[in-house]
């Protein structure tokens, strides 16, 4: 896991006090984080605790009648009420998505080849470059067959499979940072760790902001950690300092929940957590 200290100063995203309301009720409050070029970021909490809806808000995808409000800063350039144009060049370019359920991305009714080319046709990369590159990202992914997948209707594929396409998809443009969004929650146990090695690999020297309700395994990919617990921050600070002194209630339950359970042994906290 590599140092907070190693990575520049200027931050790539930059949250300033989000707020996220339907109506009179407020759903995410004064919520505000930096990721830095080259960092991964842990963003976790139970169900309910605001943490999708954050990363939705910004990847500029709220559905209505959700409304956003404070500053979403990508490369120092606000673009929390960019128009949809704007949002759409930012997915395409900065940031790369990864979702829970792998049939959101994946159109069900096109081969796997056109949805992996589209992204890079769409600026003018001629056809045998992009073909190359898809070829590239899905050996990256240990799809040994690219052209078999490639051929193949999503619905033709198993979950592991259609969720190494879904993070192929999300890489095809280079991002320079991934944001995932319970990638692995919807998969069986035996496909989760070789799906996590895969993401964690293909950000390489990029950054990751990580969303979860699992905080070993937020722990193991990243270096730093956000909890979150009812629509706001109650806790944030490296990986290391979150596992063996945890300040809220909220995190030193999610600790002692992983104690002896999924925690690698070298994150595990010295003594119990009280």
């Amino acid at each position: 896991m590599r140092s907070a200290e190693e990575v520049p100063v200027e931050p790539l995203l930059r949250v300033q006090q989000l707020g996220i309301t339907t109506g009179p009720r407020s759903l995410v409050t004064a919520v505000s984080f930096t990721i830095r070029p080259g960092e991964r970021v842990a963003l976790v909490g139970e169900s309910g605790a605001g943490k999708s809806l954050t990363l939705a808000a910004v990847l500029g995808l709220l559905p209505r009648p959700l409304r956003a409000s404070g500053r979403i800063e990508v490369d120092g350039d606000d673009i929390a009420h960019a128009g949809a144009r704007h949002w759409r060049a930012v997915r395409g370019n900065t940031m790369g998505a990864v979702f829970q359920d792998p049939r959101s991305c994946l159109n069900p009714l096109s081969r796997v080849g056109p949805q992996l080319l589209e992204p890079l046709l769409s600026k003018g990369v001629d056809r045998g470059t992009a073909r190359r590159r898809a070829t590239e990202t899905l050996r990256r992914m240990r799809l040994t067959d690219p052209d078999t997948v490639m051929r193949a209707y999503p619905t033709r594929l198993s979950g592991g499979q259609r969720q190494r396409v879904a993070i192929a998809l999300a890489l095809m443009n280079r991002p320079r940072l991934l944001v995932a969004d319970e990638p692995t929650s919807a998969l069986d146990v035996s496909v989760q760790s070789d799906v996590l090695d895969l993401l964690e690999d293909a950000v390489g020297e990029g950054a990751l902001l990580f969303v979860t309700h699992d905080l070993a395994i937020g722990a193991h990919l990243c270096e730093r950690i956000i909890v979150m617990h009812q629509g706001k921050i109650v806790e944030a600070g490296p990986a290391e300092r979150i596992l063996a002194e945890p300040h809220h209630d909220v995190t030193r339950s999610m600790v002692r929940a992983h104690e002896h359970l999924s925690l690698p042994p070298d994150l595990r906290p010295a003594q119990p957590v009280p």
